[in-house]
């Protein structure tokens, strides 16, 4: 997917407008006043200088619509998403998971969705990298990185009780 077509105007006195053009051809233009404020306008595809609805909103409404994008406001898992595809997440095993005290290689993980397990939390302590041979325990969270789908995999896999 081509990357969003962005572009910011300086606004003397008010702020900056930033532009957006989607890949759907649509015009989002938002205004980030000096007070903390935000306008939020989107415009006529018939007609790109039509604004068709401006919505004014407080700086505490302009965060909670930040929130709200973001994809960390969907899942408390969701780490980072990269314009390259890959996402990086946090995945809990239970304690009553197939998984726990098993071998971190049993879970065939990298050969069966292509996602890499880059670090496991446990308690206080940061395993980074862990081994075929790391022994998984109910609590641990595993950090994994992969696409989408893959990740997606890599939690319905860890999830098997």
């Amino acid at each position: 997917m081509p990357a969003p077509r962005l572009s910011t105007t300086p606004l003397p006195g008010i702020g900056v407008k930033y532009d957006l053009t989607t890949r759907e051809h649509k015009h989002l233009s938002v205004v980030a006043h000096r007070d903390g404020t935000r306008t939020l306008n989107t415009y006529r595809s018939d007609d790109p200088d039509a604004c068709s609805l401006s919505v004014k909103l407080t700086a505490g409404e302009a965060e909670a619509l930040v929130d709200a994008l973001m994809p960390a406001h969907h899942s408390p898992n969701l780490l980072h998403t990269t314009g390259l595809g890959l996402v990086a997440e946090r995945i809990e095993i239970a304690s009553t998971s197939h998984w726990n005290g098993r071998v971190l290689g049993d879970t065939q993980m990298r050969s069966a969705t292509g996602v890499s397990i880059v670090a496991v939390l446990r308690r206080t302590d940061a395993i980074p990298s862990p081994a075929p041979d790391f022994r998984l325990a109910g609590g641990d969270t595993l950090i994994v990185i992969g696409t989408r789908e893959g990740v997606d995999a890599a939690a319905a896999i860890l999830e098997r009780e």
